[in-house]
């Protein structure tokens, strides 16, 4: 079976009282995996919601580096996923070269401590990380070149192409520090303009391009009501694309 993950923050608002059916849905639609977002509230019930649900949590996405880390890292422990990922850190540490490497240092002393755990960390990007520096490079390229190697790369490709990034010319560059993608089938829109190539209608290539290193690709939208049937959708589509 094709392993594909769904970010719960695409159902955000439905994971209160119906957390257990809406992670049944979402395993119905052919989702093999769960990543959460707020791991540190009910790590119990959500490990056992998705164990029932047939559901394998294997990323999750927490502040390490502003929680308390062992916090995290137990929860983590707790739902059975090998990767914390990283999923923003305020645009304004970035915007120059002195803050994008304190931001690296604080996200590699973090990979050390959770390495002791068995425990990777990983960074997913917006589209922030694209804009240029004073010295003319970006911000994400000092980033992941100061990061320490054992830092994997979580690339949303949609808030790269926001930023202005050509993520086909990314994806090579990155190599192998790409375990994970963010993606979507759906078509972009106007509250977010692309500045960088669009990837919406050429998912195959982002898929082939990541092939080599690329460990599980996530699904994440955020849409004005229910989300359950674009994620439907969604599930359709990259089931019929990602290998079994």
């Amino acid at each position: 079976m094709s392993a594909l993950g769904v970010q719960l923050y695409s159902v955000k608002d439905q994971l209160g009282d119906e957390l257990e059916p809406t992670l049944q849905a979402l395993a119905g639609f052919g989702f093999t995996h769960v990543e959460p977002y707020d791991i540190l509230r009910d790590p119990v019930r959500l490990r056992a919601a998705a164990d029932a649900a047939g559901l394998r949590i294997a990323s999750v996405h927490a502040k390490i580096t502003e929680l308390d880390p062992e916090a995290v890292l137990d929860a983590a422990t707790l739902l059975g996923a090998d990767t914390v990922i990283v999923p923003f850190v305020p645009p304004a540490t970035l915007a120059t070269r002195d803050g994008v490497e304190r931001v690296a240092d604080e996200i590699s002393a973090a990979a050390e401590a959770a390495a002791a755990r068995g425990i990777r960390i990983g960074y997913h990007n917006h589209d922030f990380e694209f804009r240029t520096l004073d010295d003319g490079r970006t911000a994400y390229d000092v980033l992941v070149e100061r990061l320490d190697p054992r830092v994997v790369l979580e690339l949303d490709t949609f808030w790269a192409s926001v930023g202005g990034a050509d993520v086909f010319s990314l994806l090579p560059e990155l190599g192998d520090r790409v375990r994970l993608l963010h993606l979507k089938s759906e078509p972009y829109d106007d509250r977010h303009p692309i500045t960088g190539v669009d990837v919406s209608t050429r998912l195959d290539e982002v898929l082939a391009l990541a092939a080599g290193s690329l460990e599980l690709p996530v699904v994440e939208v955020v849409v004005d009501g229910d989300a359950l049937p674009v994620l439907e959708r969604n599930a359709r589509y990259f089931l019929e694309r990602v290998p079994a």
